[in-house]
């Protein structure tokens, strides 16, 4: 029977100690790889444009997500304002950019877990945890002890620090990256961050090393292990060819993969005329068969839509 690796954790005091050493840090904040530097503790604020505490969206059961995530009730999803990255055409622009949330107690967003897993979610699902880590590992202790046994998955955009991610290690069983740019150009033109690439591969090592391939139960539910995202751009701009084949070469030919065909022009895509188009039929066919060439684990929503989309 699955039991989440953080009970163990929190038996030994320890999720209480990761937490003091998380928030320790936003003092002189270096969570993520731009190590902002800002004291968040006084209420200053980097690149992701939050404070100390988390600051929720929204929170509720989510259809939308993988289907080893979803089941029958869902994945109860915690969207969690501002982000580290910032990409200039991000689809949930008012809560990445505008941080429109409420900022929520430690209680409080216990209560959301809580709730969540009341309302019968496989699963927790922190989107966009990176920036509010700290803030999350407070709050799940009161978490468990108010009854919280699900797996948690940490949802980020792969822009990552290996220190943080050893920190957390044992906290989360799922990690679900999203491995957006393959080409340090890109990233610096669409989200001010060169070095995104490195980041992200040596995020994905880590990740990979402490959960493993995604693990499915009898059920079809995922309980642990790296779940890899990739949205497929107009004119091959994310390089998804070449994710693909590191990510069976240098990780795990094992890997699960959802290769995703969401791309619109939202935020301020406008302003740069590559990103102003959606995809065609033919980009995310050709990135299907990439990620099927590499030998890939799709996810079920891939293969279909391959098959059918536009």
């Amino acid at each position: 029977m699955f039991e989440p690796s953080y009970l163990a954790l929190h038996a030994q005091g320890e999720l209480a100690a990761r937490a003091e050493s998380l928030l320790a840090r936003l003092r002189e904040c270096d969570l993520c790889p731009r190590a902002c530097g800002v004291d968040r503790t006084a209420g200053e604020t980097g690149v992701c444009g939050a404070g100390a505490g988390a600051i929720v969206s929204s929170f509720n059961p989510h259809f939308g997500e993988e289907d080893p995530l979803v089941g029958r009730q869902g994945s109860g999803t915690i969207f969690l304002a501002g982000c580290n990255l910032g990409c200039v055409f991000c689809q949930n622009w008012e809560v990445s950019h505008e941080i429109q949330g409420r900022e929520v107690t430690s209680e409080e967003l216990a209560a959301m877990m809580l709730a969540l897993a009341e309302a019968g979610c496989h699963n927790i699902n922190f989107v966009t945890p990176t920036h509010a880590i700290a803030a999350i590992a407070r709050a799940l202790p009161l978490a468990v002890d108010g009854g919280l046994r699900l797996p948690l998955v940490y949802n980020c955009g792969g822009y990552e620090s290996v220190e943080t991610l050893k920190t957390l290690e044992g906290v989360f069983d799922i990690y679900m990256p999203d491995f957006k740019f393959w080409d340090g150009a890109v990233s610096e033109k669409f989200c001010r961050a060169p070095d995104y690439p490195e980041r992200a591969r040596d995020a994905f090592q880590e990740m990979h090393r402490q959960v493993g391939d995604l693990a499915i139960n009898e059920q079809g539910l995922a309980e642990r292990g790296l779940l890899v995202r990739h949205l497929v751009m107009p004119h091959s701009l994310a390089g998804g060819e070449h994710v693909f084949r590191w990510l069976a070469e240098e990780l795990s030919p094992h890997t699960y993969v959802n290769v995703m065909d969401q791309y619109r022009p939202c935020g301020r895509a406008s302003d740069f005329e590559e990103l102003t188009r959606r995809l065609t039929g033919q980009e995310y066919r050709d990135a299907v068969a990439a990620a099927q060439a590499a030998g890939l684990r799709l996810d079920r929503r891939d293969r279909v839509r391959w098959r059918l989309v536009f």
